[in-house]
């Protein structure tokens, strides 16, 4: 699984340095450079892990992790800061915050951190699988755990379809996004042929297929997957 990390930090040399690096390691990678965006990005963008600089302009760190704890977003966070004071560290790890490192840090100290934080939020280094209420998705061998308690195993293309919406949990992916990104144009494939994906994915995995928990369609647009 490509784990996504989102980057809230200001000094643009930087934002960069750590975007290129962390996207070396395999992690797909966003950056925002002040606070007032901050939130709405966490949004669109789902991230697995929030890199977020303590001193931004208008909005501070802190004051966005309140605001996610308040929106209930639980997204792992590791707070980075030029100060290097006890206090402010005090402060972050009483709010929550999963790590705290001063700048300037050494790039591997802060690789191996998020690696640890991933892997005791995500399970990174272990299988590819992703769970939600009773049911799991195995991406590496094709298999599922179905809300009956079954084991099934799916097509190439069923899984991939459930990877794309994996990856944008929580986000409505539209149909002309989805069959961009799952067929090819010689196979002329219609919006009937992702509903009729979409029809045994709630056969398989919602309680009450008739009132989808999991995967909800938005008229006129397309289909997420959502985790309540």
């Amino acid at each position: 699984m490509i784990f996504k990390v989102l980057i809230i930090e200001d000094e643009l040399s930087l934002q960069e340095t750590l975007k290129l690096n962390l996207e070396l390691e395999g992690y797909r990678v966003e950056a925002c450079s002040t606070g007032l965006n901050a939130i709405s990005h966490i949004k669109a963008f789902s991230p697995d892990l929030i890199l977020l600089d303590i001193m931004l302009p208008v909005l501070s760190g802190t004051e966005i992790y309140k605001e996610l704890k308040q929106l209930n977003i639980s997204t792992p966070v590791i707070f980075l800061t030029a100060k290097n004071d006890v206090k402010d560290k005090i402060e972050g790890l009483k709010l929550g915050a999963d790590d705290y490192i001063t700048k300037p840090f050494d790039l591997e100290e802060l690789l191996l951190r998020v690696n640890i934080v991933l892997k005791r939020h995500k399970g990174a280094g272990s299988a590819d699988v992703f769970v939600f209420g009773n049911c799991e998705i195995n991406f590496s061998t094709f298999q599922v755990k179905t809300v009956s308690g079954e084991v099934e195993t799916l097509s190439k293309r069923e899984i991939a379809l459930l990877r794309l919406l994996v990856d944008n949990l929580n986000n409505v992916v539209s149909r002309d996004e989805i069959l961009e990104k799952i067929w090819t144009k010689d196979e002329n494939p219609s919006s009937r042929t992702i509903d009729n994906f979409i029809l045994n994915f709630r056969k398989q995995f919602e309680v009450n297929p008739k009132e989808p928990v999991y995967f909800q369609s938005i008229r006129g647009v397309g289909y997420k997957l959502v985790t309540p």
